[in-house]
């Protein structure tokens, strides 16, 4: 099996055989809007096979693997938001990577993406630990939240835009969930700006009437809880020097401190 079983023991896997499973669009948003609580929001989150195309990459990628990492048993299934349950601050990135998130099963966790990102975080107080390799490595994040717009590692880290159509109800809940809490959101490059943008008006945030051009420090302000763009933290991104350590610090910095002057 290219993936592993709901139930089988995985390290903070929140489903089980009984997770009721999303063949299409409609059941996302049928058993999304549906969710009374974040343990069952995740759990069915975890099991969808509503987009075909990105159900054959997850599984192929999981059952191919890479060399790297060829004695290792993939999650090879979407991946669902995890960190604080009453979070403050929730990140958001657009999807997890074939060899990361979908390996480890926890977005960000196992690639050098999330080396970068948690490292910062740890600095500024948001990560019990500077790295995040699996799912049970301890790591815990402070008062923070991360998910991703799009749930399932796509081909070329490029989802369709029926696919992201299709997932999107799921980061809908889980937002609509968080949000009395929420103060802050930060988005980890332009297109997960364009879907937090979407995500909070859906659930009630009023946002101007005109989305403001992504860049990596711009700050939005609305009904108590403040938009920041922060370039996605991507070996691309970082080894170009277009992303260095201190301009993370500075924006997760920034988030921690609005968080906290919330209260």
């Amino acid at each position: 099996m290219s993936y592993v079983s709901p139930g089988s023991g995985w390290p903070g896997d929140p489903a089980s055989p009984d997770t009721p499973v999303a063949h299409d669009a409609a059941q996302v948003a049928e058993l999304a809007g549906g969710s009374r609580t974040l343990a069952e929001l995740t759990a069915r989150q975890s099991v969808c096979r509503a987009c075909p195309r990105l159900v054959e990459w997850r599984e192929q990628v999981a059952d191919v693997k890479r060399r790297a990492f060829a004695d290792e048993e993939y999650w090879g299934r979407p991946v669902p938001g995890w960190g604080a349950e009453k979070p403050r601050i929730l990140l958001m990135g657009l999807a997890p990577a074939a060899h990361g998130g979908n390996r480890t099963g926890r977005i960000f966790t196992g690639d050098r993406s999330g080396d970068w990102l948690f490292a910062s975080l740890h600095r500024v107080g948001l990560a019990a630990q500077e790295t995040s390799v699996r799912a049970d490595d301890g790591q815990r994040l402070i008062g923070a939240r991360v998910a991703a717009a799009v749930r399932c590692a796509p081909p070329g880290n490029k989802p369709l835009p029926q696919e992201r159509a299709a997932c999107a109800p799921w980061l809908v809940r889980e937002v609509s969930l968080v949000v009395p809490d929420l103060r802050v959101v930060v988005a980890l490059g332009s297109f997960a700006w364009q879907s937090a943008w979407t995500t909070l008006r859906e659930v009630g945030v009023r946002l101007p009437p005109r989305r403001v051009p992504f860049g990596h420090g711009v700050e939005v302000a609305a009904d108590g809880l403040t938009l920041i763009g922060c370039y996605h933290p991507s070996q691309q991104n970082t080894f170009t020097g277009r992303v260095t350590a201190p301009m993370l610090d500075v924006v997760f910095s920034r988030a921690a401190e609005l968080a906290e002057s919330a209260v």
